[in-house]
């Protein structure tokens, strides 16, 4: 790999944006495909694929074969609230390669005690979210059931561009968040990106099963096509 490919793929990979290393397999001739410029490429359906996939190999192209190196930055998963299923969510999210983080401004549960496999942040979303960097890679995942603390936070997830936003709650508690968000400026299209209620319809009951329904719901928001995920919204 010549070095200022080499540079630029590890620019994209500071900056958490996504590439793909293409590589003619016959010559050995290789070229970076950043994400922001992969609707302009030849192999634009096939690039978009293999990032949405997470996932590197051999690909037949009309002119010839190459080898797809694909570099998507690690899933991140905002958590707003350190609840139970928070707790459960951890371990499943950590299984999955993720990284997760507990957002929760209630100091006595948003402690490294309840949490130790995963920074815990006992600030207001207004304080920490942008710390964090939320971006097109983010599921941001609102659990409290406190407009105080689940509103700034989806705030803030719905004016960035995060893959996934999730908010527990009946449609009930969902009905009176969409009433404040629209008069917080937001639209009916902005509000629509928000899951709720939260998770696959798995008739979940524990905090566990929830937290399993989340990460089901998150992980096929992320692999579906576009196409499908909306069919099957």
């Amino acid at each position: 790999m010549k070095l200022e490919i080499l540079a630029a793929l590890n620019a994209e990979r500071e900056a958490r944006r996504a590439a793909v290393l293409v590589t003619d397999v016959a010559s050995g001739e290789q070229r970076l495909v950043r994400e922001a410029d992969l609707a302009a490429d030849p192999l634009a359906g096939l690039l978009a694929e293999r990032l949405r996939m997470g996932k590197s190999g051999m690909a037949e192209t009309p002119a010839g074969d190459v080898f797809l190196t694909v570099q998507a930055p690690p899933v991140r998963i905002v958590v707003m609230g350190a609840v139970h299923i928070s707790q459960a969510l951890v371990p499943i999210a950590r299984l999955l390669g993720h990284d997760i983080a507990i957002v929760d401004p209630r100091t006595a549960f948003a402690t490294a005690d309840r949490f130790p496999d995963a920074p815990v942040y006992a600030e207001w979303p207004d304080d920490v979210l942008p710390k964090l960097g939320v971006d097109r890679y983010t599921a941001f995942v609102a659990l409290t059931h406190d407009p105080k603390i689940d509103d700034p936070g989806l705030v803030h997830a719905l004016k960035s561009r995060c893959f996934y936003v999730g908010a527990l709650g009946s449609r009930k508690t969902h009905a009176r968040r969409v009433e404040r968000l629209m008069a917080a400026g937001f639209t009916e299209a902005d509000i629509a990106r928000i899951h709720a209620p939260i998770g696959l319809a798995i008739g979940a009951i524990s905090p566990a099963e929830i937290a399993l329904s989340i990460m089901g719901e998150i992980t096929a928001t992320l692999r579906r096509k576009p196409e499908a995920a909306a069919a099957a919204a």
